[in-house]
């Protein structure tokens, strides 16, 4: 008491500054204090786990489909919450960048379609193989791939997953096949993967993705048969997002019921913007290729905020209107993040802790992409084939040789 009485005189002698220092302390005191709360009740308070009711797979030549309830756990909940963040705030930075003229070319974003690469990705093993097209950020990333790869990727630098020299469309990591450019192609390089798990006896599988825009392509239904005669362990998965290109799937396919388009291939139609259906519909394809019965078809109904690539808008043959009402209704993030805090799993102020981190990480990233030197003019020629000796690649003109290193 003797000591609080000297102290307060002592703030009084010294006037108004003192006083106002000490309520700063005390102000940080108790911000510290309620870090102290919230970083308790995250470790004390919350649930481990809670089970949810998801929607119902059309099924297409199955007589029983995915589990209709789904359990998440809490590390799972968040771990799911950060990799969707993370691609969201990626793909956000990729389109300000963009804007900027700092990365060129082709460039197809993946924000609002997040629920269906982490989904997937979750169901799976890192030992699993995966292929898509090109709208292949997110799934990248999934794979493993650091968002400064990504980016520095994007920006043509020498840091970049590829070493600068893929681009938007041509990433890839280990049992990650891209990213490829042409519509349709990956399906049958897809199947191909999968007669070499199964050629190998791994009990590998192999998830072959393309879009609706795809869909329509004879070299898919050609795959479909090959992949039915052999019963290889693949899983050809539509990512339904409703427009190929400028075109809505109304106007281009005579049958928008993908999952059915196997025919004599069983198939399962999958709500793609909530991540636990996707996961237990993943994990029911994985388990059925697995088991040898041959490949499976998915449908995954999903939606993307942003045009089919940079150059289109993605407002000339749909409406603001029509993104915003998918927004505000259906975003996959504010869909976990809404199950979450309701089921005591996370709090808000643990959710936007994670917020402010993946955006320190996407800036760091950022600034990686866009300071890191491009890969020097003598490298352009490696890297054609794997495990090769060296040899001279042709140039521009007949006088120009590069060398290629495997």
């Amino acid at each position: 008491m003797r000591r609080m009485l000297l102290a307060a005189l002592s703030r009084v002698l010294q006037g108004p500054a003192a006083a106002a220092a000490a309520a700063a302390g005390r102000t940080g005191a108790v911000s510290e204090a309620s870090r102290v709360v919230v970083a308790s009740r995250n470790y004390a308070d919350f649930a481990s786990e809670a089970t949810f009711e998801i929607k119902k797979c059309d099924l297409h030549r199955l007589e029983e489909g995915p589990s209709t309830t789904a359990v998440m756990t809490r590390e799972e909940g968040l771990h799911y919450y950060k990799t969707m963040q993370t691609i969201r705030r990626m793909e956000l930075k990729s389109d300000q960048l963009y804007k900027q003229k700092i990365i060129r070319g082709f460039c197809h974003l993946y924000d609002g379609q997040e629920a269906c690469c982490v989904g997937l990705e979750v169901a799976i093993k890192p030992t699993d193989h995966v292929i898509t097209a090109y709208r292949v950020h997110g799934f990248t990333y999934a794979r493993g791939v650091p968002v400064r790869e990504i980016l520095a990727e994007l920006t043509g630098r020498k840091g970049g997953c590829v070493k600068g020299k893929g681009g938007s469309m041509h990433m890839y990591t280990k049992n990650f096949y891209g990213g490829n450019g042409i519509v349709g192609a990956q399906v049958p390089l897809g199947a191909g993967i999968a007669l070499a798990c199964k050629y190998f006896g791994k009990n590998e599988i192999c998830l072959t993705l393309y879009g609706d825009g795809a869909a329509n392509q004879g070299q898919i239904f050609e795959t479909y048969n090959m992949a039915a005669l052999w019963k290889l362990p693949c899983v050809f998965i539509c990512e339904n997002n409703r427009y190929g290109m400028g075109t809505s799937v109304e106007r281009a396919a005579a049958s928008t019921d993908y999952y059915k388009r196997g025919d004599f291939i069983p198939g399962l139609r999958v709500d793609g913007m909530d991540v636990l259906c996707v996961r237990e519909a993943a994990k029911f394809a994985a388990d059925y290729c697995r088991a040898g019965k041959g490949p499976i078809v998915m449908e995954l109904q999903t939606y993307r905020y942003h045009g089919h690539s940079m150059s289109d808008p993605g407002i000339s043959y749909r409406t603001r209107e029509e993104i915003q009402e998918v927004r505000s209704k259906s975003d996959p993030i504010t869909l976990l993040k809404d199950r979450m805090v309701n089921n005591n799993l996370a709090s808000i102020e643990e959710l936007k802790e994670i917020d402010v981190a993946v955006r320190k990480e996407i800036e760091e990233a950022a600034q990686f992409a866009t300071t890191d030197p491009e890969p020097p003019l003598e490298e352009l020629g490696n890297h054609i084939y794997f495990n090769e000796p060296p040899f001279e690649v042709r140039g521009p003109n007949q006088w120009i040789r590069y060398k290629s290193v495997s």
